[in-house]
């Protein structure tokens, strides 16, 4: 337990730095016929959320928060220095712009960095697998407390640092740390990013970030110009002569599990030009089968996009499994990986930004498919073994 002094430091940093933040956006008197929040979000590829705004307030709802969730979320992000609305229980209700956040996973992180808002991250997790250098830096001062690992969150750490708002994410209603974050009484948030099926659902979460800072317009500008960057990409990558052949993941403890036909790979890759051999399957999530079957279908295939984050050169492949030299991808080195940006602890920015930068994704993809679409740009994400 941090001592009695730090936290007073912390609380008087706050109320001069973080809570002037608020009281600048604050109104001292409430106008019940103003419209407090002029720029406004609307989510058009994104599907697990969904806000309507009120004259003072957004009743933010996320209707799936992980698979075979049978009820949605509502929050209630209230203008600060106005009247709570009625009928609402109080756990609902968060007031905004939050002066403070804790957010618990590395793609919360990176829709703070993309939105600028990184001074308001004073909390996280599982420090090691976060590329990031600003956070880094932020760690290693301090100015950002780490409250534990994934599926080992220190709840204690958290409710003394007290932070405004809480993201996280949930894998069901029992698992991982959400019971325990539930009943904390912190003004906790589930993101559930992970659960959209195309790639540029996924990036559109930074919206839904955003709601919580009245940061809509920023938003609404950096996403407008993911979208127009990423859909001029896919254009000139279905005008392609060839559509060549891909297969991706690899074999762990004998499974090999591949991205459902639905899922936001499959969309990524269908948008790159290439033709994914599992297109035809109607799963979001990812499909589990053995090498044999993988072989039966892919055993031609002109690319593997194996995805694992420890194989840097061909060798690597064969060493973890001699059967992986018999794909033809292998023989004509045409291996690609996602794991080009790591730092020295390991972690892959690729599962940090590159959920909020699609459009370097799927340029990276038409560079590795079609290198003459894209002659000039370099790989960001992906290497080629």
């Amino acid at each position: 337990m941090l001592s009695r002094k730090f936290w007073l430091c912390l609380g008087i940093f706050w109320l001069v730095f973080g809570g002037a933040v608020q009281a600048a956006t604050c109104p001292k008197s409430f106008d019940p016929r103003r419209d407090y929040f002029p720029a406004k979000v609307a989510p058009q590829y994104a599907s697990a959320f969904s806000v309507v705004y009120h004259k003072n307030y957004k009743l933010v709802t996320v209707r799936n928060p992980w698979r075979g969730a049978s009820k949605a979320f509502q929050y209630v992000l209230v203008q600060c220095g106005t009247p709570d609305p009625l009928g609402f229980k109080s756990e609902q209700i968060i007031h905004v712009p939050v002066p403070s956040i804790a957010a618990l996973s590395t793609t919360h992180v990176a829709m703070l960095e993309k939105l600028g808002l990184l001074d308001f991250l004073i909390a996280t997790n599982q420090p090691s697998l976060i590329y990031s250098p600003q956070v880094q830096r932020r760690l290693q001062s301090g100015k950002t407390k780490s409250v534990g690992q994934e599926n080992a969150i220190n709840v204690e750490a958290l409710i003394d640092i007290q932070p405004a708002l809480v993201t996280t994410f949930a894998l069901g209603p029992d698992a991982d740390d959400y019971p325990r974050l539930a009943k904390s009484g912190l003004k906790l948030v589930l993101n559930a990013d992970y659960m959209e099926t195309s790639p540029l659902g996924r990036s559109e979460w930074l919206k839904f970030m955003a709601l919580f800072f009245n940061q809509e317009a920023q938003a609404n500008q950096i996403f407008a110009g993911i979208v127009q960057r990423y859909e001029s990409s896919s254009k000139l990558a279905q005008r392609a002569k060839t559509h060549p052949t891909v297969f991706t993941g690899f074999s762990i403890k004998g499974t090999w599990y591949i991205p459902g036909g639905k899922s936001y790979v499959a969309q990524f890759l269908k948008d790159a030009g290439a033709e994914y051999l599992w297109a035809d399957n109607l799963e979001t999530g990812s499909i589990p089968l053995g090498f044999e079957a993988i072989y039966e279908r892919a055993a031609s295939a002109k690319f593997w996009l194996p995805g694992n984050l420890n194989w840097r050169a061909l060798r690597d492949l064969q060493v973890e499994d001699t059967r992986n030299g018999q794909f033809q991808a292998f023989k004509i080195g045409q291996v690609y990986n996602n794991n080009l940006r790591l730092n020295a602890a390991g972690s892959d920015d690729y599962w940090e930004s590159g959920l909020v930068n699609p459009d370097l994704v799927l340029a990276d993809l038409i560079r590795i498919f079609h290198p003459e679409v894209l002659p000039k740009h370099s790989l960001f994400y992906y290497r080629k073994l």
